[in-house]
């Protein structure tokens, strides 16, 4: 199969409706747009969440929470991901990465106690919690703070 040769699914995609071509089309005259007012003009309509002058949705419902520009974000892999990895491989964020089990860095990765780990891996990542940590050593494993 080629790229020109793809075509969508039989019944997906329907012809567009042309509007404003002539009463036989069904879509003439006012093209749809009924008689006169705001949304019968060129260039008419309203700006998304306009109601029509009542106080729109986003500013009647309460604030909620703060959000941390600051904080720091990290992209999260499990202990039991890593047992993908062959033995006495070091795992830092490039090799994470390569095979697919983060998509970015952020701001460092972490490494988390889900699961088992069977493998001695050397793991540098810029944080573990304590399950991740006691898992990978005691297989007799590293995890290194970078």
């Amino acid at each position: 199969m080629k790229l020109q040769d793809l075509a969508p699914a039989e019944g997906s995609t329907r012809e567009a409706k042309r509007v404003g071509r002539g009463h036989g089309s069904g879509w003439g005259k006012t093209a749809a747009k009924g008689h006169k007012g705001q949304n019968a003009r060129s260039g008419g309509g309203v700006r998304p969440g306009f109601e029509g002058g009542q106080t729109r949705l986003a500013r009647r419902i309460p604030k909620r929470g703060f959000t941390n520009v600051f904080a720091t974000k990290y992209a999260t892999v499990n202990v039991s991901n890593l047992d993908r990895f062959v033995e006495g491989t070091v795992v830092d964020a490039e090799l994470l990465k390569a095979a697919g089990m983060i998509k970015k860095e952020l701001d460092g990765v972490k490494i988390l106690g889900n699961g088992e780990i069977t493998r001695k891996l050397t793991v540098k990542a810029a944080a573990f919690s304590a399950s991740a940590k006691e898992k990978i050593e005691k297989v007799g494993g590293e995890a290194e703070v970078v």
